[in-house]
């Protein structure tokens, strides 16, 4: 049992340096981050939709993608290691972990933003019909006002989970996933 709660304490430890570095965010240190994931390691962003595709890299090579892009531009994560729930069997050990990300978008910014993708989806988007193109930026439109009617203050609700392994006496991120739980329709949907 002692090895059992040595292994969920040394698997905590890897998720609080995962933080540090996510707290940091200093690109000029990803590439010393990325030793925390194996080199096959699997990681799904929040805009991952089918392996290879968006969000879903399939290496440390995408995932350093992935990881220098929230460190740029993605809001501050800020994980629950304290309250992680850990399992470990063996070489292999899984977690779960509520957390947030919080950004502050100030409105102005937003609506420019937002009638930069307007002008996206009008001359971008050739294969969407003009119905589809307005029902889009209506919808988008609508959203962006909404949120913003009700602060600047960005704070979402995170799912964290994650695999490591053992290798070489070390604990590896082999696959993790950041999802946002949604009470509304899922942003992305298949239509035939």
């Amino acid at each position: 049992m002692i090895d059992q709660l040595a292994a969920i304490e040394q698997v905590r430890a890897v998720l609080q340096r995962f933080q540090d570095g996510y707290t940091r965010r200093d690109v000029s240190q990803v590439d010393a981050f990325m030793r925390l994931f194996a080199d096959d390691a699997e990681v799904i962003g929040t805009n991952g939709l089918r392996p290879g595709v968006g969000e879903w890299y399939l290496d440390r090579a995408g995932a350093r993608e992935l990881v220098e892009g929230d460190w740029q531009s993605w809001g501050d994560l800020q994980l629950d290691v304290a309250g992680a729930h850990i399992q470990v069997r063996g070489d292999v050990a899984w977690l779960t972990a509520s957390a947030t990300v919080t950004m502050t978008i100030r409105a102005e910014e937003s609506y420019e933003g937002y009638l930069q993708r307007i002008k996206s989806v009008i001359d971008d988007q050739v294969d969407l019909s003009a119905e589809e193109k307005l029902l889009d930026i209506l919808r988008g439109g609508t959203n962006t006002l909404y949120e913003l009617r009700r602060g600047e203050q960005f704070v979402w609700p995170l799912r964290f989970t994650a695999v490591l392994a053992q290798q070489a006496g070390d604990w590896r991120f082999q696959q993790m996933q950041f999802s946002f739980s949604t009470t509304r329709f899922p942003d992305e949907r298949l239509v035939p």
